[in-house]
């Protein structure tokens, strides 16, 4: 991750922003190198397994403040370049229907949440490479019309962890990761010495790329096509560190995607391949301010997912609590 000077040459194919290119043998190498398949029991919990009881009471430790920060876009009904499939919410009563008091008020709601409008937890489901799922569970024996029968967002409950927000914009005193911009190996260890904080084994690693500033400054794109996030090349270090689980303002994969012919490396590598669920479209901006006011970047997290048997995921409004 580096920005370009404006006197500086423009970078080669070679050097392209969201680069160096995977070749597909180089990315399938990889996969193996972080499989975590076979280690834990549920399976279906993958690497939130690490989790235990001890570890949750841990993490209320970096509560100090009480402030609660909320982390998640506001429920998006309109049409845009982001936002192709919009959320559903209309009244279904007005408090008109002629009953005994009180009178009522209804609505409805639904969404497509697997895009980049809708905050939305992956379950390990959700995501298969070569055919399967986490664990090495084939795909099409276990995900059908009715859902998931291993590895559904129901067998997860609610994720309560130490969090830690890795705000990269900070790091480098701008407002925001361009679109197409890759997250290195080494640019989560500077911005870990920028903040002093270590991510641990356990822990919600949380990555900023300002990419919600960037709208409300500039408008809709297509992040689907351009956005800032993981190279492939940091994932190791995650594996390493023994996160549990991944989120960010964007969905956690730079694009466009550095590896020929995979269009989600970081989705196939942290959730097919590590156990890891995925958070994706948070709001860090709030918590951005609140962790640069506190002079730290370490909180409690928790995470509720409604309980959907055979979920593939699930829509969610994550808090913070400094």
């Amino acid at each position: 991750m580096s920005t370009s000077s404006a006197d500086g040459p423009d970078p080669g194919p070679a050097e392209a922003a969201n680069g160096p290119a995977v070749s597909r043998g180089e990315f399938d190498a990889l996969f193996e190198a972080v499989r975590t398949w076979g280690r834990w029991t549920p399976a279906d919990r993958g690497a939130w397994n690490r989790v235990t009881a001890e570890r949750v009471r841990r993490a209320t430790d970096a509560v100090r403040s009480g402030q609660v920060v909320p982390l998640a876009l506001p429920w998006n009904t309109v049409p845009g370049p982001d936002n192709p499939r919009p959320a559903l919410h209309h009244m279904t009563d007005l408090g008109d229907v002629e009953s005994p008091e009180p009178a009522t008020h209804k609505d409805f709601i639904a969404a497509d949440y697997h895009g980049k409008a809708v905050t939305h937890l992956d379950a390990l489901c959700h995501v298969a490479y070569r055919g399967q799922l986490y664990d090495g569970r084939t795909a099409k024996d276990v995900v059908g019309a009715a859902g998931a029968r291993f590895g559904a967002v129901s067998a997860l409950g609610p994720l309560v962890t130490r969090g830690v927000l890795l705000d990269l914009p900070a790091v480098l005193g701008i407002r925001w990761l361009e679109p197409g911009l890759a997250v290195h190996a080494e640019d989560i260890l500077a911005a870990e010495e920028a903040f002093g904080v270590r991510i641990g084994e356990g822990d919600a690693l949380l990555l900023r790329s300002g990419q919600t500033r960037r709208r409300a400054d500039l408008g809709a794109w297509d992040p689907g096509a351009a956005a800032a996030g993981l190279h492939v090349d940091a994932v190791p270090l995650l594996a390493e560190r023994g996160i549990a689980l991944l989120g960010g303002d964007g969905d956690s994969d730079v694009r466009p995607s550095p590896v020929d012919g995979v269009h989600s490396p970081v989705h196939a590598l942290v959730v097919a391949a590590m156990g890891v669920p995925l958070l994706d479209n948070l709001d860090l901006e709030a918590l951005s301010a609140a962790t640069a006011r506190a002079g730290r970047h370490a909180f409690l997290l928790v995470v509720a997912p409604l309980n959907i048997p055979g979920g593939t995921g699930s829509p969610v409004n994550p808090v913070a609590v400094l």
